[in-house]
């Protein structure tokens, strides 16, 4: 998985950049946002994000990390996909989209081009509790929490357990026991199974 690009911008629009290094030029998608920070800029460290199918290959890139959370987030949601979270962010920044789901504004969410009131009304019951957890401690995301999980989750599934088992578990234990490592989830999670 590519974590981030760093070379020189050859091309950029409100839509797509092309950045090239080590001779190669890769082409991103881009919200307008990110074009916003970038335009002008000939050198930037562009964090990525694949998107691989059976028949596309996909790279969308972001200026800064709470974008592409924010974008991986919507596009955990049924129903949300690459184009449409894309879209969603070159209308309201990361965190206009946080402040809409926690505050269950559908008509901010509905006023962004191709979002409908079930669609609007599905990103807020998915993401509220995954955005509202940080957004206390002043951390809209903490995805490094996140990927820890996900993995001890998918470890603990593959030895046999239940998968809604799991995650109830292993919430459990994330939400008492901060900065685990996910051996020692899945150690803990073993005891509570």
């Amino acid at each position: 998985m590519i974590e981030y690009i760093k070379g020189n911008i050859t091309q950029i629009t409100p839509t797509s950049l092309i950045i090239e290094t080590g001779g190669i030029g890769y082409f991103l998608n881009i919200s307008v946002s990110t074009f916003s920070r970038l335009e002008g800029k000939s050198e930037y460290k562009i964090l990525v994000h694949e998107v691989i199918r059976e028949d596309s290959h996909q790279l969308f890139g972001f200026a800064d990390n709470d974008e592409r959370n924010i974008f991986r987030l919507l596009i955990s949601v049924t129903g949300v996909g690459a184009n449409t979270a894309r879209m969603m962010l070159s209308s309201l920044n990361p965190a206009e989209i946080e402040k809409a789901v926690l505050g269950s504004d559908v008509n901010l969410l509905k006023s962004v081009k191709g979002i409908g009131l079930k669609t609007a009304q599905r990103i807020i019951v998915d993401l509220k509790d995954k955005v509202g957890k940080h957004a206390a401690s002043g951390e809209i995301f903490a995805f490094a929490d996140n990927t820890k999980r996900e993995e001890a989750l998918s470890a603990l599934v593959m030895l046999g357990f239940a998968k809604s088992t799991v995650v109830k578990v292993i919430e459990k234990i994330a939400r008492e026991n901060k900065n685990l490592t996910v051996e020692e989830m899945i150690k803990m999670a073993l005891k509570n199974l």
